[in-house]
C-alpha cells in the first residue's frame, strides 16, 4: 500500500546523503527555490478552555484553534517520548470510574450495536458501527463510492502490515470526533487511542461538536470529505502511517472565520492520571518553545502546538502525543 512507510529505523537515507553530497550546488537552489514556494507559516490563536475535574472518564481539556485566514494545516500523532520504557502489561482497555458520578454498568439498560464491514481491500479495511447508547444520534450518511450506510456511530480505518490488521482511526460522524494513533512500536502488541480532536467549524452544544451533513471516502487517496452543516466541505487525507507516527493533511474549501477550526479536547485529572498533560508551542518571532502544565495554559498566538505528557500516565499509558502544525491560508500543501 502506498502510504504506509517503515520506521525511521529501518529506512536508508545513505543514498540522498551521497547524491546531495555530489551534487551539492544543485541541492542548495532545489532548497533555496523550495524555501521561497513555500508558504510561510500562519500564527493562529490557540486558546484553552479546560475545567479541573476528578473522573478520568469525563474530558474535560479542550483546546481551541482559530484564524479567520486558515485553509490547511497538519495533525500528526506520535508516540510519547517514554513510549520505549512501557511493556504493555497491566494496561487495561476498561473505563475508569473512579471519583465518577456517571451511571454505567448495572446502572444502564444494555446497548445494542450493529457492525458493518463498509469496503474491505488486501490491504485496507473501513468497518462501522451504530450504538444504542452514544450521547448523540444523528444520520449522518457516510458514502464509498455507490454505497452509502446512515445512522453510523463510528467509522473505523484499519491498514493490513506486518501480517496483522491494525486499527489507525476513528471517526464519529453524530459529532465530529476524530481519534488517531501510530502502528505500535516493535516492542508492544497495540497502542492505546487517547486525545480526540474535531476538524472543521467548532460549536459548543452541550459539548463541542462538528456539525456534518455527509461524509464521503475516497480507498484510493485515504481521504474523507467531509460537507459541513453550513455547506463548507473540507478534506481530511491520511499522509504516512509508520511505527513512529500518523500524519493527516486538512484542508477546507474555504476559510472558517466564526469559529474554531479544529479543537483538541483530552482529560487530566492530574500528571500520572492524564491523556494529555502539557503543551508546547512555537510562537511567531519567539526563539524559544513555550511549554506550561496544560492546566496553567491560557493562550497564544502559535505557528505550531504540541500537546501531550512527558511522564507515564496510570490512562492510557500507551496512548500517542498530538502534534498541530503547518498552518497556511493558501492553496499549496502544508
Amino acid at each position: 500500500m502506498t502510504f504506509f512507510r517503515p520506521s525511521k529505523a529501518r529506512r536508508m537515507p545513505a543514498l540522498a546523503l551521497l547524491a546531495c553530497g555530489a551534487l551539492a550546488g544543485l541541492c542548495a537552489r532545489a532548497t533555496a527555490l523550495a524555501a521561497e514556494t513555500r508558504p510561510a507559516p500562519l500564527a493562529v490563536d490557540v486558546t484553552n478552555a479546560s475545567e479541573a475535574e476528578s473522573c478520568a472518564e469525563k474530558d474535560n481539556v479542550t483546546v481551541t484553534f482559530a484564524s479567520p485566514r486558515l485553509r490547511r494545516f497538519r495533525i500528526e500523532a506520535v508516540h510519547p517520548a517514554y513510549i520505549g520504557a512501557v511493556t504493555g502489561d497491566g494496561e487495561s482497555r476498561e473505563p475508569d470510574w473512579t471519583d465518577c458520578d456517571i451511571a454505567h454498568g448495572e446502572e444502564t439498560a444494555a446497548p445494542t450495536e450493529r457492525r458493518i464491514t463498509f469496503y474491505e481491500s488486501p490491504f485496507l479495511w473501513v468497518t462501522g458501527y451504530e450504538f444504542s447508547d452514544y450521547w448523540r444520534r444523528r444520520d449522518v450518511p457516510v458514502r464509498i463510492g455507490d454505497r452509502v450506510e446512515h445512522n453510523l456511530t463510528m467509522v473505523q480505518l484499519w491498514i493490513f502490515v506486518h501480517g496483522k490488521a491494525e486499527q489507525v482511526l476513528v471517526f464519529y460522524p453524530t459529532d465530529g470526533i476524530w481519534r488517531i494513533h501510530p502502528l505500535p512500536p516493535a516492542h508492544l502488541p497495540w497502542s492505546a487511542y487517547g486525545s480526540s480532536f474535531f476538524v472543521g467549524p467548532v460549536q459548543m452544544k452541550e459539548r463541542p461538536v462538528v456539525e456534518i451533513k455527509e461524509v464521503g471516502f475516497d480507498p484510493a487517496s485515504k481521504s474523507f470529505r467531509l460537507t459541513f452543516a453550513d455547506g463548507g466541505h473540507g478534506e481530511v487525507k491520511v499522509t504516512d502511517v509508520d511505527e513512529s507516527h500518523i500524519t493527516l493533511d486538512v484542508a477546507f474549501d474555504q476559510a472558517i472565520e466564526n469559529e474554531p477550526f479544529a479543537a483538541l479536547r483530552s482529560m487530566y485529572v492530574t500528571e500520572f492520571n492524564a491523556d494529555v498533560a502539557r503543551i508546547a508551542l512555537q510562537r511567531p518571532e519567539a526563539r524559544s518553545w513555550l511549554e506550561e502544565p496544560i492546566m496553567n495554559f491560557h493562550g497564544a498566538k502559535a505557528t505550531k502546538a504540541w500537546m501531550g505528557r512527558l511522564v507515564p500516565s496510570r490512562h492510557n499509558i500507551s496512548a500517542p502525543d498530538l502534534v498541530f502544525s503547518g498552518f497556511t491560508s493558501g492553496e499549496a500543501a502544508p
